[in-house]
Formats: structure tokens, C-alpha cells, sequence
């Protein structure tokens, strides 16, 4: 056997040709690198005396940037371990061979990775993108100076450190005779010496990523102020989740950072995602930031806090793994940035921020409240710079890397500021702080984290550790704020029910529930109806595949109780869940009394068919999903009709018959019941990209977009769906099929600006799917103002890049921009006036438009940036 596999995890796989010398990480969700840690596939070693780690020298990406709502491709960690950990950058190193890391898969998701890479490497990258984020001149100065320290003088483009090879569907050698080739979405052949493997990176609809390490399940009280310790470890530590923290104010949820497995951490704790008020976030390494798509998963949009330049890292990371508008984070998150420097007031709860020295930007948090006789006070100080390392860095010329002395000793301060409870990073190195920094803090209790490994004697002399889901109480509740969470979600579901009837319902028993616990089993008539307040419960109906997951916020056994009728489905606590039990029988009095049943039999059947979709599935608590269902119309599709784009602007979801959906006259997939369309035009505002063709008699669903758009969970999953689709059409169209295919070389490796022109290739390409079968004028002028509007904002968007970088040449290409709208304006005037649009060449005219543009002109000014460090 020339070829070694083996299965690590779900999506992941390793893939050995020791010949070759070639280990490739076949799928690199977060934590990969724990995974083989775990199964010995990354060991310390020695070669040549020099300690260092095995472990892969290639990574396969998936094809798709996410896969059932986490991101596929991570390889942030997997890259620093083979720079860093294996030795394949460092000077004089025996692994430093010339011989670069290797990134394999589509060209998108290559280009996607080194992007994102390059961004969590360096954060911000230029003086100019820093004082875009509202700072001032020396601040900013100030910033690049240390960032460029950490740096080792120079911003250097991920293709500088890495090497990549773009797979399609004929074999192409990666090294040393090894050839691969892609045979179908996540599906990858590779050859070597008349050997072939095979390797499939998809996960089936009912897989998640697993996490590397158990986790015990925990009751969590609800406190006045209290910090629980979620995690302790760092981005290496096979055994524990990475240093985080849950902060519990006036029994509200708030997380610091978002680390891999947030999903699998928050469970374990009894938190629900619908549950959580808001983040506060410190900074962008994969190590407290892959878990934030867990958080797009809620029923409403969460808060996310931090200061401008840490969200616009984030931002900026986030568009270059999902290939979308940086602008598009607010989508998903209600956004409020922090005054850096200066305390925070949010609703009783100080936050202040500090700026704190690292490769990208980061802060630490100070956060207090009031009590009794002054403040309470917690740090958390992730991520921060010994204080020897530092002092090395400063340097009196300010033109020149470094920080200086009044940076040092600001620092030095701050982070010796004494409070009640502190949590310090200590993982040491180039980039981390070091225990014996802090034997002189004054602080009540002192908590050492970010780290792999167990304390030594000098650092229990400083600080403890703390196990996970340890909580330390700062302000002890006093309050029941178990039903006061109950109150408010009781009058959101009945917002005109009266105050005495509220409390009736309110004086129910709270039970807390044990993972495990069968809370309803189908078929049973519930004698109590279910409101949970924390946790997360499992829906189950294994014969027609549901496995949904429900949080705070949702009932059971509602509509079983009322109608005195089985359940349809068994519901079984997934973590420690604590629920109020409502007796049936006072429900229904009161549900009768004040007039609800007529409405909530009326959306019982509708309500009850969309949460057995997989797009409602979760997420969807009473106060969400009833406005959809309140608003829902019905229409009835015959047979063999065509649904035109103008039919699209609502959200469709089949409740019976079949549709084809097509394009350029060639099938894509057939709709059943149970499946969505319409989000192009109705959710992302796109014009239809496919054809679609009722093949029985059709009933539908329909949800305004407007709605759908103030639903992260639901909007998360069309936009995985709605990505993935898209794509395929954008990268695999043909100019014979009437589409346009995007090309690798019109790529002018400037991020933001290659995502803007993918997406207008997208809305070309709906144009000519529309003149393709002659549809109705609305259609087009519909996607003809698609096509302006963007055209629009993406000019915008380019001039902006080039002001601030002072691009020489920019009032020539302004112009070339306003020849560029006319020529738009007079194609679509001329379309006006003919009555056949099936022969108009838009495929000729979008080839001459806007890819000669590419070619030509917007290449002058990708060099200029490029050589100013902007990608």
C-alpha cells in the first residue's frame, strides 16, 4: 500500500504517500489540529536535535466555504503548525527546506484561504485601513509601528509563505508524481504508482463537526454578576476549549469570544443559543473566533460588541472566507461598537476596552458595576504580550518598528490594574503574556489560562486555573430570574394577555431537567405544557428523518395539550434544561378565554409543516415563528406552468408537488416538498438566477423577505444554500449554454474587489437566463436595476479604495467608470425597443462591459495597491 488513509473525523481525513513525502489534512474545519493531535497524526519529535512536530505538509479544501452552518475551511491553525510547530519557516531550521506549505482545491476556496489567512495574520494592514475605523493619526501610526514589529519588519502576502494548486476535473500532480483530481462536489481521486484513493469531504445533512475533547454536562445558576470559566486552554490544547469566559449579568447571558465548538461548549453548559444577549470580542484569531457562525444561529440577531478596529478585523476575515461584502456582518449581528479607552454603559453593566499590543488588533476588557460600596470588577485579558518581550520592543525612532516607552509603561498599568477577579493569558512565546508579569498584582483572585498544559509550582505562587463551567459569583442574585425570563417570554408569545392572567402562568413549577431526559414522547398527551427558559431540547421523529433542536423560548406539547391529541414528535432535554410546566388545563382555560385559539389552531398545521423543514427546523420560538405564520399566503401552481422572476419576490417553501429548477435549459435539482426557492430576489435582492417548472399541481408556502431578513438562523441557512448554488453557476457556466463562466485569471487579488465582480457576474448571468426564454419586461427591468445599483455601488466602493491609498490615476479611471454606466444605460434603453430579446448577444456586450475593464483597467491600479500591501 503506496497510499495511507485514514478517517480522523467527520470531514476530515489524512491522506499519506510516504514516498512522495506527502501528508495532506484532508478537510480542515475548526480544531483539525487538535483531531490529529489526538489520533498521534501530530507528535513532538526531533530531526537533527532540533525538537519540533510532525504532521501534514498539505491541506484538500472543501469545495464549499460552509457545510450545515460552520465554516468548512479553517486552515489558520494547520498553516502555523507546519510553519511554526514543524519548522518549515523558521531560519535554520532542518524542516525549512524551501519547500512551502501547500494548499489544494477549486481556485475559489484557495484564494479564499490565503486571503483569510493574510487577514489572521495581520489583522488591519495598513495605516489607511486603521484610520478608517475612526482612530486618529498617531493612533494609527502608533498601531502600524507595533504591528509591524510583530511583523519582523514587513506585511508579507500569504502566497509569500504558501503555495497552492488548483484542482478541477482532470488530474493535476501535486508533488512528486501524486496526482488528484476532483470527481464531483467534495469528492477528490487521488493517484499515485497505480494506487487510487478516494476522498469525501461531505458531511450528510444530520452530521456537525465534532469537537476534539468531552465535556461533562453542567446546571448553571443564574446570578447577578458572575463570570462561569468556558474555557482555559489555547489553540493546541487537545483537552479543553480554547480561553473564553460567559459573563451573567441581571441573569442575562454575555460571551467573551466566540472559540471552536462554541455550539459543543454552550450544551455541555445548559445554554441555549437563543439565550445569549450578546458578545463582547477581543479579536480575530481562529482561536476565539470560529465559533461565531454558531452565534448566526439564533431566532434573533445577537449583540456584538467591540471596538471598531476589532470588528473591522473580523469583518474583513469573515468576508474573505465567504467571499461576500464585508458590510454583510450586520446581517447576522447587531452591531455596537465600543469607545476604546473609555467605559461602556450598557444597561448597568461598564465595559471598558484597551488597546493591547498583538500581530492584529485586540483588546482587553475591564467590565464593573455597582455594589454596595463601590464597584465589582472583572479583567479579561486574553491574548496579551509579556512584559519582557515589550520592553524589547522599544524603539526611540518613531519612523522605525517598535513601540515606545509611554506605550510600554501605559501597558505595564493597565494590565496591573488591580481588581476583584482577573483572567490572564499566559501561553508565553512571541505573542503571549507570561505569569511572572503579574506577581505583583494587587487583584483579589488571579485565574492563568491560554495555555497546554498543567501549571508550574511558580505560577500557583501568582494564580490558579480554573475547570470548566466553574463559575466565580462577584454579585450574588437575589432575584428569581428564572421566572423573571419567563414573564418576558410568556407576554411576547401573548402580548395582549392581562397581568393577572400572566401571573397564573407564571406561578407553574419550574422543573430542571437532566440531559437525556424525555421531556414528551410521541404518541403521549402531555398533562403540562413545556416553556423552556434554558437549555436546548432535542425533536425527534426518526421515520420521516426530523432531528431539529429547540431552545428558550419554545413550548411543548402545546398544540397536543390543547386538542387533548399525541404528540407528533419526542422531545428529549439535550443538556441540563430548566422549563416552566404549565398544567394543561389552566392553558387552555386561558389560552379560550382571551380569544387565542382560533389563531393558534389556524397556524398550528402551517406552523407545525414548517418546523419539519430543514430551514425551520430550529430557531423558530413562538415569539418568531408566529408573525411569519400570521402574515403566510397560500398559492397553487398547476402542472407544467413556469414561475416567472417576477413571482419571485417572496419566500417559497413547497408544501406539495414538485418543480424542476433549471438553467440555460439543463437541470439543477428538483424541488419537494419541504424545500425553499425564491430567496434570490426575496432575501439577497438578486434577480432569479434558474428556471423553474411546476411538475404536478404545486402548493406553496409564501413569507415576505422582509421578515426572513431579521432571522439570522433562517436567513444563515438560505444564504449557505443560495452561496453554494450560486457559485457552482458562477464557476461552471459555459459561453456556448448562454452563461458566463468566471475565470481564475480575471481574479485582480484585491479581496473585496473580486467578491464585487463575482457578483456582478452573478446578476449577468440571471439577465441572460431571462432573455434566454423572453420574459416579461418587469423581469428584466427588475434585474436591469439590479445590475445598475451594484454597478453603482461597487464604482463607489473602488474609488473610495483608491482616495485612500492615492492612487495617481484615479480621476481617469472615474471616467472610464461614467462611460461604463452610460454604456449600461444605452444597452438597456435599446432593449426597450425591441419585441424579441432572445437574440440580443448580452453575453458579447458583458464580455466587452465589464471583464475587458477587469482585464485592462482595473489591473494598473491592483499593482498599486498590491505593492502598498493591500490584497
Amino acid at each position: 500500500m503506496k497510499i495511507i488513509k485514514l478517517s480522523v473525523a467527520n470531514g476530515i481525513h489524512w491522506l499519506e504517500i510516504p514516498e512522495a513525502g506527502l501528508r495532506i489534512l484532508c478537510g480542515c474545519p475548526m480544531d483539525s489540529v487538535k483531531h490529529l493531535m489526538k489520533r498521534g497524526l501530530i507528535m513532538p519529535t526531533e530531526k537533527n536535535g532540533v525538537p519540533c512536530e510532525t504532521g501534514p505538509n498539505a491541506i484538500l479544501l472543501s469545495d464549499v466555504m460552509l457545510q450545515n452552518g460552520e465554516f468548512a475551511n479553517l486552515g489558520e491553525f494547520p498553516v502555523l503548525q507546519m510553519l511554526y510547530k514543524q519548522g518549515m519557516i523558521l531560519p535554520g531550521h532542518p524542516n525549512n527546506t524551501g519547500q512551502k506549505p501547500l494548499l489544494i482545491g477549486q481556485a475559489e476556496q484557495v484564494n479564499a484561504q490565503m486571503q483569510y489567512i493574510f487577514r489572521g495574520n495581520y489583522g488591519l494592514i495598513s495605516k489607511e485601513e486603521i484610520l478608517a475605523c475612526g482612530v486618529d493619526e498617531a493612533c494609527a501610526d502608533a498601531v502600524m509601528r507595533m504591528k509591524l514589529r510583530f511583523a519582523f519588519g514587513a506585511i508579507r502576502p500569504s502566497r509569500d509563505l504558501l503555495d497552492g494548486c488548483i484542482v478541477g476535473d482532470q488530474p493535476i500532480e501535486i508533488r512528486n508524481g501524486v496526482t488528484v483530481q476532483r470527481t464531483g462536489t467534495n469528492l477528490y481521486a487521488f493517484h499515485y504508482a497505480g494506487e487510487t484513493v478516494l476522498v469525501d469531504l461531505n458531511l450528510t445533512a444530520s452530521q456537525r463537526y465534532e469537537s476534539a475533547y468531552p465535556l461533562g454536562y453542567q446546571l448553571l445558576p443564574r446570578e447577578y454578576f458572575a463570570v462561569v470559566h468556558s474555557g482555559e486552554g489555547d489553540g493546541w490544547d487537545v483537552n479543553r476549549p480554547s480561553m473564553s469566559s460567559i459573563l451573567m449579568f441581571h441573569g442575562k447571558i454575555y460571551l467573551i469570544d466566540a472559540g471552536p465548538n462554541l455550539f459543543h461548549n454552550l450544551s455541555a453548559l445548559g445554554i441555549g443559543i437563543d439565550e445569549i444577549e450578546g458578545i463582547f470580542h477581543t479579536h480575530a484569531h481562529d482561536d476565539h473566533f470560529a465559533g461565531i457562525t454558531t452565534l448566526m444561529r439564533s431566532g434573533r440577531k445577537i449583540r456584538y460588541y467591540a471596538t471598531r478596529l476589532v470588528r473591522a478585523t473580523v469583518e474583513k476575515k469573515i468576508a474573505a472566507l465567504l467571499s461576500i461584502e464585508e458590510e454583510r456582518f450586520g446581517d447576522f449581528f447587531a452591531v455596537h461598537d465600543l469607545a476604546p479607552e473609555s467605559w461602556n454603559d450598557i444597561e448597568g453593566l461598564e465595559v471598558r476596552p484597551i488597546l493591547s499590543p498583538h500581530p492584529l488588533e485586540t483588546t482587553i476588557f475591564l467590565f464593573r458595576t455597582l455594589w454596595q460600596d463601590g464597584y465589582r470588577t472583572y479583567a479579561h485579558f486574553a491574548d496579551i504580550v509579556s512584559l519582557e518581550l515589550l520592553e524589547k520592543m522599544i524603539v526611540a525612532d518613531p519612523t522605525k518598528p517598535g513601540v515606545d516607552r509611554a506605550c510600554y509603561e501605559r501597558v505595564r498599568a493597565e494590565y496591573l490594574t488591580p481588581v476583584e477577579l482577573k483572567k490572564l493569558d499566559i501561553g508565553g512565546g512571541m505573542i503571549h503574556g507570561l505569569a511572572k508579569d503579574f506577581a505583583t498584582d494587587t487583584s483579589t483572585r488571579i485565574l492563568l489560562s491560554h495555555l497546554a498544559r498543567e501549571l508550574t509550582p511558580a505560577e500557583k505562587e501568582i494564580g490558579s486555573s480554573a475547570p470548566h463551567g466553574m463559575m466565580d459569583v462577584l454579585i450574588p442574585g437575589e432575584s428569581d430570574f428564572a421566572r423573571r425570563r419567563a414573564f418576558s417570554l410568556l407576554q411576547s408569545i401573548f402580548p395582549t394577555i392581562p397581568l393577572h392572567h400572566l401571573r397564573m402562568l407564571i406561578n407553574s413549577p419550574l422543573i430542571d431537567l437532566q440531559p437525556g431526559k424525555i421531556l414528551l414522547k410521541e404518541g403521549e398527551v402531555p398533562a403540562n405544557i413545556h416553556l423552556i427558559l434554558s437549555g436546548a431540547v432535542e425533536k425527534i421523529r426518526t421515520r420521516d428523518g426530523i432531528f431539529g433542536r429547540i431552545s428558550s423560548g419554545d413550548m411543548i406539547g402545546e398544540m397536543s395539550g390543547l386538542l387533548e391529541s399525541g404528540s407528533r414528535h419526542t422531545y428529549s432535554a439535550a443538556c441540563y434544561v430548566k422549563a416552566l410546566a404549565i398544567p394543561v388545563g389552566i392553558y387552555r382555560e386561558l389560552v379560550q378565554r382571551n380569544g387565542f385559539m382560533e389563531r393558534i389552531l389556524r397556524n398550528a398545521e402551517f406552523g407545525a409543516f414548517l418546523q419539519s423543514t430543514p430551514l425551520f427546523s430550529e430557531g423558530m420560538s413562538p415569539p418568531i415563528m408566529g408573525p411569519l405564520l400570521d402574515e403566510l399566503t397560500l398559492r397553487n401552481i398547476p402542472a407544467g406552468e413556469i414561475l416567472s422572476c417576477r413571482d419571485l419576490n417572496r419566500l417559497n417553501i413547497i408544501h406539495s408537488g414538485r418543480i424542476e429548477r433549471s438553467i440555460a435549459g439543463a437541470g439543477v435539482d428538483l424541488l419537494q416538498p419541504g424545500d425553499h426557492f425564491g430567496e434570490e430576489r426575496a432575501v439577497f435582492n438578486t434577480p432569479c438566477l434558474f428556471r423553474l417548472k411546476a411538475l404536478d399541481d404545486v402548493e406553496l408556502f409564501q413569507i415576505s423577505g422582509d421578515q426572513v431578513r431579521e432571522i439570522p438562523i433562517v436567513r444563515w441557512k438560505l444564504f449557505e444554500s443560495y452561496h453554494n448554488r450560486t457559485m457552482l453557476v458562477v464557476h461552471g457556466g459555459d459561453a456556448e449554454s448562454g452563461s458566463f463562466r468566471w475565470d481564475n485569471a480575471f481574479n485582480i487579488q484585491i479581496l473585496e474587489m473580486d467578491t464585487h465582480h463575482k457578483r456582478l457576474v452573478e446578476i449577468a448571468n440571471a439577465i441572460m437566463e431571462i432573455l434566454r426564454h423572453d420574459e416579461d419586461r418587469r423581469s428584466l427591468e427588475n434585474a436591469f436595476e439590479s445590475l445598475l445599483d451594484y454597478t453603482e455601488y461597487h464604482f463607489q466602493a473602488e474609488e473610495s479604495l483608491m482616495e485612500r491609498y492615492g492612487y495617481p490615476e484615479r480621476q481617469r479611471h472615474q471616467e472610464k467608470h461614467r462611460h461604463l454606466v452610460k454604456q449600461v444605460l444605452e444597452f438597456h434603453a435599446g432593449l426597450r425597443e425591441r419585441s424579441v430579446l432572445q437574440q440580443v448577444d448580452f453575453h458579447g456586450f458583458f464580455t466587452q462591459w465589464l471583464i475587458r475593464h477587469i482585464l485592462n483597467e482595473d489591473r494598473y491600479y491592483s499593482v498599486f495597491l498590491n505593492a502598498k500591501g493591500v490584497y
